[in-house]
């Protein structure tokens, strides 16, 4: 029995990589409310090399459509910019000197619609990784039958596979229309 548990945690490891690589795609998503995490992506030079924005200044939200990035080094404001300005935001960041201030636009129905579909994209990729998990464990389970291991043991163990696949498609499909509902709404 503790070969069959193995492969189920096995799977089950892979199902929560795929939920929080799900999690992490869907909060670069910009769904028209000022988030710090689309900012991630976002390299500034810094003393001759590439840094996360995050790491030379801080990022907050005072409300729901501005973010406000404060360098740590004032000198640094020039660089920031171009970074925001070079990047694939598409926001043109408001520069007074001390501080950058990003004003997120309201989406248009028609970008709604586009990150809604790339929203649904992201969950079935997952999905497909939760079931590759599922069916790469179901197969070990079959060879170790071939080797020895009781069938109604491996038929038991293919059931709780399917368990924690089931439970691990409801949390994508919850991830997916909890994001769908942030960028529908207007």
């Amino acid at each position: 029995m503790l070969d069959a548990k193995q492969y189920i945690n096995a799977a089950e490891e892979k199902m929560v990589f795929a939920i929080e690589y799900l999690d992490e795609q869907l909060a670069h998503i910009r769904a028209g409310k000022a988030n710090p995490r689309i900012l991630d992506g976002i390299k500034v030079l810094y003393y001759g090399s590439l840094v996360p924005l995050t790491n030379v200044a801080s990022v907050s939200t005072p409300d729901a459509r501005t973010l406000i990035i404060t360098p740590w080094e004032k000198p640094l404001i020039k660089d920031i910019e171009k970074a925001l300005i070079n990047s694939e935001l598409g926001i043109m960041p408001d520069n007074n000197g001390e501080i950058i201030r990003l004003g997120i636009p309201p989406l248009t129905e028609e970008r709604r619609k586009m990150l809604a579909k790339q929203v649904k994209q992201e969950a079935e990729t997952a999905k497909i990784s939760v079931r590759n998990a599922r069916r790469e464990a179901n197969d070990l389970l079959k060879k170790s039958v071939k080797e020895g291991m009781p069938e109604d043991v491996e038929k038991d163990a293919e059931a709780e596979v399917q368990k924690v696949h089931d439970r691990y498609v409801k949390k994508i499909d919850e991830q997916y229309a909890a994001k769908e509902k942030e960028i529908l709404t207007v």
